[in-house]
């Protein structure tokens, strides 16, 4: 018998929600191809009319764009898959997925120039540039559109979500499963559990409410009870290398993929690099940039869009100027001392939402305090203004840190900018958050701002600290636009 006629005989085939879950995903990655094909081909007929709209064509020698369009779909498609742009593993998760069709856009996009350079053929440069700026933006839009519409499936429907099967000792496997539910959208639903010593009692066992479906020396036929379609294994001394590779050969033709999830957490992709060590896949963590040419890139952009929104936005922020200076008594900008980039305090500026006096008021309501960790919060703060209490639902009152941003204090994307009196209060790991600046938006404001605990707030500024990069802060820019506008979280 073959191996996968083996795993058949041992699985008995796929259950009808694994079946279902991966039509399902087969389906999608096919929508994703159509439309990048459907959006490379205007990309291509629009940067042809771009080029010669002001003209009657090409004339003279000219290439024949007849042929030179198709050639550059089809090129296109094949970057993208040659990039891993239809990897299943990569759609709907994290930046990894915009990242890599920027960077297929891109290589071909400068072998294309290269090329033309090279052999003279006389393509219009003008033409690719349209061409590419046209088909790169419109991949990364209906990308985005695509993503909203899994996240919205795999949120309504369980069928969108593969089947796991936790495997490993029950603080790891408890650990692994809140962070699979705290971010639900990546559709991993957790079916069971198996952990070392599973009591060999008529009575169901659970962790909490996950269900216990077997031990160690039975993972095989607890993954076929729970019609897993996913078995993750987290750490468990007793979970050997030589039983790790017996679990994978029992699985080789069966469909269950096998996911090791290591101990070490909050590291993005790009940092980690596996490689093979006399026969072991030893995992290499990168350290964190926090210098280099990223960050004079960062500090550039930065500049150049604070200094394009204060232009754009000048209007709006008389008019806001406006509203608080004559609704209440007080200066319209507030200003704060905050610790920035390895403990450097700077004065901050906002435009003022409360009253006068309302740092020296929150003694008095301390019992009100709605906040936990380090942080001072009230949902329906006494001291805020009318006026102030709209600006804060829309962040409109963070305006005038475009100035902090300009200045070089802040970034438009980092951490949130902490008080000295809770710097104060930081112990060694919190303090790391000080390594990069603080900035007008960060992984907190797009995951729920003042909703979020303080303990999942630092997380994720530390996620930040350790892992940014410009795509990822084109993206939270981009999020944080739909965060603003449904002021989820916001008071």
């Amino acid at each position: 018998m073959t191996t996968a006629q083996v795993s058949a005989t041992l699985w008995g085939g796929p259950t009808a929600a694994v079946s279902l879950t991966r039509r399902r995903l087969r389906s999608y990655v096919r929508t994703v191809m159509l439309v990048d094909t459907l959006v490379i081909v205007v990309a291509t007929i629009g940067g042809y009319f771009a080029r010669f709209a002001d003209t009657s064509g090409p004339v003279g020698d000219a290439p024949p764009y007849e042929i030179i369009g198709p050639f550059i779909v089809v090129a296109w498609l094949l970057s993208l898959r040659w990039m891993r742009c239809y990897d299943p593993r990569v759609l709907g998760y994290g930046a990894e997925e915009y990242r890599q069709v920027l960077q297929a856009s891109f290589r071909l996009a400068g072998t294309l120039a290269i090329a033309d350079y090279v052999f003279r053929s006389d393509v219009s440069r003008l033409f690719l540039a349209f061409a590419f700026l046209i088909g790169t933006g419109g991949l990364l839009l209906l990308r985005w559109i695509a993503r909203r519409s899994l996240h919205k499936a795999r949120a309504a429907h369980r069928g969108w979500s593969h089947r796991v099967l936790v495997v490993g000792d029950v603080p790891h496997v408890m650990e692994l499963v809140r962070q699979l539910r705290r971010e639900a959208w990546t559709g991993y639903q957790v079916v069971g559990a198996c952990i070392p010593h599973a009591l060999a009692t008529p009575q169901p066992q659970h962790l909490n409410d996950i269900p216990v479906v077997g031990s160690f020396r039975t993972i095989v036929e607890a993954a076929t009870a729970s019609g897993a379609d996913t078995i993750a294994v987290t750490a468990s001394a007793e979970l050997t290398a030589s039983r790790l590779r017996r679990l994978g050969w029992q699985l080789e033709g069966s469909g269950i993929d096998l996911v090791v999830a290591p101990a070490l957490t909050d590291v993005a992709g790009p940092r980690i690099r596996t490689r093979p060590v006399a026969g072991l896949p030893l995992i290499h963590v990168e350290p964190p940039d926090f210098t280099g040419g990223g960050k004079i890139v960062k500090g550039l952009t930065d500049r150049l869009i604070a200094m394009a929104g204060l232009l754009i936005l000048s209007p709006l922020m008389l008019l806001i100027a406006l509203a608080v200076k004559l609704t209440s008594r007080g200066p319209v900008l507030f200003r704060q001392r905050r610790v920035g980039q390895d403990g450097e305090e700077f004065d901050v500026f906002k435009f003022r939402t409360m009253v006068t006096g309302a740092d020296r008021m929150v003694e008095q309501l301390a019992a009100l305090n709605e906040g936990n960790g380090l942080l001072f919060k009230i949902r329906n703060d006494p001291r805020v203004t009318r006026v102030g209490r709209v600006l804060r639902r829309y962040s409109l009152d963070e305006l005038p840190q475009l100035f902090n941003v300009l200045g070089g204090s802040m970034s438009l994307v980092g951490p949130r900018p902490p008080l000295p009196s809770e710097v104060a209060q930081y112990d060694g790991d919190v303090a790391r958050r000080l390594l990069v600046k603080p900035g007008i938006t960060g992984l907190w404001q797009v995951s729920g701002r003042s909703d979020l605990s303080w303990e999942d707030g630092i997380r994720l500024d530390l996620y930040y600290v350790e892992n940014w990069s410009l795509t990822t802060d084109l993206l939270i820019m981009w999020k944080t636009l739909g965060a603003v506008l449904r002021a989820r979280g916001a008071y």
